[in-house]
């Protein structure tokens, strides 16, 4: 009952964003663990950054700055500050907490199991069956996705759509995002990326993150510059594909049921 309770503790403050991945507000996690002195909670918050930091893991991608505007009684406006985590930083503020606390043992076992849930090895992997390969590499997107939109927005892009397409433009040779949904023939809203096989899903998924190491690399600024990076890596993508003899991603096979229609 103990570790029912546990989860639901760390579960019920748990948030998702547009692109499906899950992040903590450090405002909620400090008061699950405990911690009534905010300041005490950062002491912990920086350890567990300098600890993500020699793991090799970029800091920007598992913490990210959340502040909001709050009224005081005197009708004052203060910012107060705070951050959305991770999983795998709420991991790290948990091994960095006050142990002699039973929440923060409790808390070291679930991230413990709930990191490593998410991890999968080759043998795994293999294992899977192919509607599941799907799930996974459907993941993988959406987060590689939420990163690529963090860095193009910090190089300037303003239109997403339009450096989406850049994209899918190169490595669909001229397609737009519009022009795939058109050729798979799905119906209203359906997400093009739903509706992917598990190499189509891979594909993109190079697309994007060799896209957001040259943005970081070349420090690359100007919208218009970004999307021309957008399009060079897709066209590449394209390319090493058909240089290796492979299929090019619009002939790829449409599954049958989209992943939304396996969810549920």
């Amino acid at each position: 009952m103990k570790n029912q309770n546990t989860y639901n503790t760390f579960e019920n403050i748990k948030h998702i964003d547009d692109y499906g991945n899950e992040y903590w507000y450090a405002r909620e996690f400090s008061k699950a663990l405990e911690y009534s002195d905010w300041r005490n909670f950062l002491k912990v918050l920086n350890k567990a950054k300098e600890a993500c930091k020699n793991s090799g893991f970029n800091i920007d991608e598992q913490l990210v700055e959340a502040n909001k505007l709050s009224k005081r009684n005197n009708n004052a406006t203060v910012n107060i500050q705070d951050y959305k985590l991770s999983r795998y930083m709420c991991y790290l503020i948990v091994q960095n907490a006050d142990p002699s606390k039973e929440i923060v043992a409790l808390g070291q076992t679930y991230f413990a199991i709930q990191t490593r849930k998410q991890e999968i090895t080759e043998q795994e992997y293999d294992s899977l069956s192919d509607d599941e390969k799907r799930f996974y590499q459907r993941k993988l997107t959406k987060q590689g996705n939420y990163t690529l939109q963090k860095i193009a927005s910090s190089s300037g892009v303003k239109n997403m759509a339009e450096f989406h397409n850049a994209g899918y433009k190169g490595l669909y040779n001229g397609e737009t995002a519009d022009d795939i949904f058109k050729r798979k023939k799905l119906r209203y809203r359906e997400d093009i990326l739903d509706n992917m096989s598990e190499d189509e899903l891979v594909a993109n998924l190079f697309r994007i993150n060799q896209t957001k190491q040259k943005l970081i690399r070349d420090n690359v600024h100007g919208e218009n510059k970004a999307k021309d990076v957008h399009y060079e890596v897709g066209k590449k993508v394209r390319k090493a594909i058909a240089d290796i003899g492979g299929t090019m991603p619009e002939e790829m096979p449409t599954p049958k049921k989209s992943l939304k229609e396996l969810e549920k």
